[in-house]
């Protein structure tokens, strides 16, 4: 099984993925990982912020990945930033059947209740060298518009209202 792991930043993609390979032993790609791998390397020119150019590097390399491990019959989990909300479009029907998606979004609500909460946990399971450009209004603006992306595109969300969830059905 492939499980993909989407949403906006510090929603806790990572933090999920790593309690499914703690409780599944199922192994994970970070795709901020790939992302920075090739940033670092000098493979591509740009910078971290880049969201929408990125996705556009990352996400064919994270596909193939996951098309690979489908092949050969292997649980993979992909988390991050950079999978698109067409996703679907890149695999057939079967492909699919063993491909469950979620997307984490935090509330308006939430946030707004929680925010010092979601940046004290921002390092939970990875360092972040620089968090500046993290703030309320963007986590804000970032949330709205994934919740209504997937409601677009009729995918899956765990809308984080109340209690964040410390595990996932799937």
């Amino acid at each position: 099984m492939i499980y993909l792991i989407a949403g906006a930043s510090h929603t806790g993609k990572t933090l999920l993925a790593q309690r499914l390979l703690e409780r599944r032993h199922i192994p994970y790609l970070s795709l901020d990982h790939l992302k920075m791998g090739l940033i670092r390397s000098g493979t591509i020119a740009l910078s971290p912020t880049q969201d929408e150019a990125l996705t556009a590097v990352v996400w064919p390399i994270a596909r193939e990945m996951i098309r690979t491990a489908l092949e050969n019959r292997q649980s993979l989990i992909v988390e991050g930033c950079y999978i698109p909300y067409t996703w679907q479009q890149d695999f057939s029907p079967e492909e699919q059947a063993h491909i469950r998606y979620l997307c984490l979004i935090m509330s308006r609500d939430y946030l707004l209740r929680h925010f010092a909460r979601v940046r004290q946990y921002a390092n939970v399971v990875e360092h972040r060298l620089d968090d500046s450009d993290f703030t309320l209004d963007t986590a804000l603006a970032d949330n709205a518009e994934t919740l209504r992306q997937c409601r677009l595109h009729g995918l899956p969300y765990r809308l984080i209202d109340e209690e964040y969830p410390l595990e996932i059905d799937w």
